[in-house]
């Protein structure tokens, strides 16, 4: 019997490793591990769903079960897609193609995911962009304008601001501490 399990906090490509990790020592069977959403083989055992649950605390990930929870993963998830593969143009706003995917209205999805993670989409998106161009500074070879170009910023200025915004560093400043840190070990 296949069976969906809800994941709260995963934000990024590390998540979905730190997940696939954790199956894999607790020998539970998956189809697929993305962004808030695990496809196991068959169903959990309560025990092992509350070992499960156990490990993937110590990384601040959460099994959720409830209807309100899934759907803010499922606009996570909406987000992540938006970010990860979309190389053309946004032909909508995030709004609407939040609304679409997620197939409910924005300003509800936006009152619901305030009160349950704090926060509002906007800000959750910028800081999920903010994440994924520390990966790009991490791990790849582009410069600035060309992940400013990817992630869909207006200008490398922009980029530059909220990643310092919400980092406290600059992209070059923090791609020097990385490269200085890797060095060093």
């Amino acid at each position: 019997m296949i069976m969906k399990l809800y994941i709260k906090n995963m934000v990024c490509s590390r998540c979905i490793t730190t997940v696939k990790n954790e199956l894999d020592k607790l020998h539970i069977p998956y189809i697929s591990v993305e962004l808030g959403e695990v496809t196991i083989r068959k169903k959990l055992t309560s025990v092992q769903h509350h070992i499960l649950s156990q490990a993937l605390g110590q990384f601040d990930f959460e099994l959720i079960n409830n209807k309100k929870n899934c759907l803010i993963e499922k606009l996570k998830r909406a987000i992540f897609d938006l970010e990860m593969y979309s190389n053309e143009e946004l032909k909508t706003g995030f709004s609407d193609f939040i609304s679409i995917n997620v197939n409910d209205n924005f300003i509800s999805l936006n009152k619901l995911f305030s009160e349950i993670e704090g926060i509002t989409i906007e800000k959750y998106i910028i800081i999920h962009k903010v994440e994924i161009v520390k990966e790009l500074l991490e791990n790849n070879n582009f410069n600035l304008t060309e992940i400013a170009f990817k992630m869909h910023y207006s200008s490398v200025a922009h980029l530059s601001s909220q990643f310092k915004t919400i980092t406290g560093l600059t992209p070059l400043h923090f791609r020097q501490l990385k490269h200085i840190n890797y060095n060093n070990h």
